[in-house]
């Protein structure tokens, strides 16, 4: 007997904005409706932090890292914090 293989998924949830998989239908034109998840656009990324001196690893959204190159990781870590998600 071979040992049963198990599959984990780890959680899709954002680090920084705390947003995860949404979850709705597919509908035919005969309008039957299965269920279907709505993945969200994760990146696994290493960011330096400067003002520790550390590099730290997140799963952040593609917008995310956006507003990280437009900002800075150091406002958009203190923005996650003070909003109580980080």
């Amino acid at each position: 007997m071979q040992p049963v293989k198990r599959i984990i998924n780890m959680s899709r949830v954002c680090d920084i904005t705390g947003k995860r998989v949404m979850f709705g239908n597919n509908v035919s034109h005969a309008m039957n409706k299965t269920r279907r998840r709505f993945d969200i656009n994760l990146i696994k990324k290493r960011f330096y932090i400067p003002d520790q001196d550390k590099w730290i690893t997140l799963k952040i959204k593609a917008s995310v890292l956006k507003t990280i190159n437009r900002k800075g990781i150091s406002a958009v870590i203190k923005e996650a914090k003070n909003q109580g998600i980080l």
